[in-house]
């Protein structure tokens, strides 16, 4: 192994205390049994044998995997919540923080469970606030006119070159 075994537990922890609320206590118990669970892997990789490794999943985290798994894609996302069809925790929206704890980016995401890739991964309501608080700062507007001028601003540039908007020269001799 590359890294030290502590490390690799205090990462697996990380993921699981940014996954779900733990107290200080469950942390601590937590890390000592990845500890000692990374640490028979190890041994029994030196030996060369299989080990099984006491503990078993959480209830609770064991329940959320298998709603994940029951939940049809679209409808994960809600008005007020995200659900996330990796793990199952529910949040306002999946930030590509959380989606990289499952390997994932957002692109592999969507791509995985089928959504278009302009889909915000953002519960509904916080869709529709963003778009409103855009609007009142005149977004849209300001946006059709930076886009219009960047069009007129070709066209002129075009014009007076004297050539064609997005043409390449073909045929022979071109360069």
């Amino acid at each position: 192994m590359d890294k030290k075994l502590l490390e690799l537990a205090v990462e697996i922890v990380q993921a699981q205390v940014a996954l779900s609320k733990m107290s200080g206590e469950e942390i601590e118990s937590v890390l000592l049994k990845v500890y000692n669970a990374l640490n028979k892997m190890q041994q029994a990789e030196r030996e060369g044998r299989f080990v099984e490794v006491e503990g078993r999943v959480p209830e609770e985290t064991a329940a959320r995997f298998e709603a994940a798994e029951k939940i049809d894609p679209h409808s994960s996302i809600q008005e007020d919540k995200v659900v996330c069809l990796e793990c199952g925790a529910e949040f306002r929206q999946l930030t590509a923080n959380h989606l990289k704890t499952h390997g994932l980016t957002p692109r592999e995401y969507k791509r995985k469970w089928g959504f278009p890739l302009k889909q915000p991964l953002a519960a509904r309501m916080l869709t529709k606030e963003r778009s409103k608080s855009a609007k009142k700062r005149g977004l849209p507007e300001k946006l059709q006119r930076y886009l219009e001028n960047k069009r007129q601003e070709k066209r002129l540039a075009v014009e007076e070159a004297g050539k064609p908007v997005g043409r390449r020269a073909v045929g022979r001799g071109a360069a």
